[in-house]
């Protein structure tokens, strides 16, 4: 849960003119990739059919109820912050052979995430990613300029407000801790 992330953005949502729409080819690989594994004896159709439905599924409320559980429970949040991985294990979340990082945004810092290669994400957590998410457009310009995108999301940082962007990968997911809003003390985890 990114703080900063308003809604979709049309630079990021339209195809920029240096992207190239790659997605043709991907039903035939996946395709390809199912049948090699059913072949092996790998994995049943039965059993990837019900892995794609369980991830179809997935959406932000996991994530929102962690950071909930962080608002309202500093032993749950220093456990998160320290091994996020660990962490979410408590919610029954496993992360499948890669490391969850949690990074907190203060008052003085501000965390924005990013996967270069391609869109590694958190989908256990935040389910899919967004569309603008695996543009190269935010990819490139995210680590180049990342002031000036989250200025497009409508999160204008004064000078003195570190912007750090951390760069997911195949081994290593982030999840970003927002800033508990104003006026939310007195609210529970539910």
């Amino acid at each position: 849960m990114a703080e900063h992330v308003h809604g979709p953005l049309l630079k990021y949502s339209d195809p920029s003119k240096h992207d190239i729409d790659e997605t043709g080819r991907y039903p035939l690989m996946a395709e390809a990739m199912r049948q090699l594994l059913v072949e092996k004896g790998l994995l049943s159709n039965k059993e990837i059919r019900e892995y794609i439905d369980f991830m179809d599924s997935r959406g932000s409320s996991v994530g929102a109820q962690l950071i909930a559980r962080a608002w309202t429970d500093s032993a749950f949040k220093k456990r998160l912050l320290e091994n996020g991985t660990a962490a979410v294990a408590e919610f029954g979340i496993a992360m499948s052979g890669t490391e969850l990082v949690v990074v907190e945004n203060t008052e003085t810092v501000h965390n924005v995430v990013v996967c270069t290669l391609c869109s590694c994400y958190p989908r256990t957590i935040l389910g899919l990613p967004p569309d603008w998410y695996k543009s190269k457009a935010y990819r490139s310009r995210t680590v180049n300029e990342p002031r000036a995108v989250l200025r497009e999301f409508g999160t204008d940082l004064p000078d003195d407000v570190t912007v750090r962007v951390h760069d997911s990968n195949a081994d290593m997911r982030y999840l970003v801790l927002p800033v508990r809003p104003d006026g939310t003390d007195e609210l529970t985890e539910t």
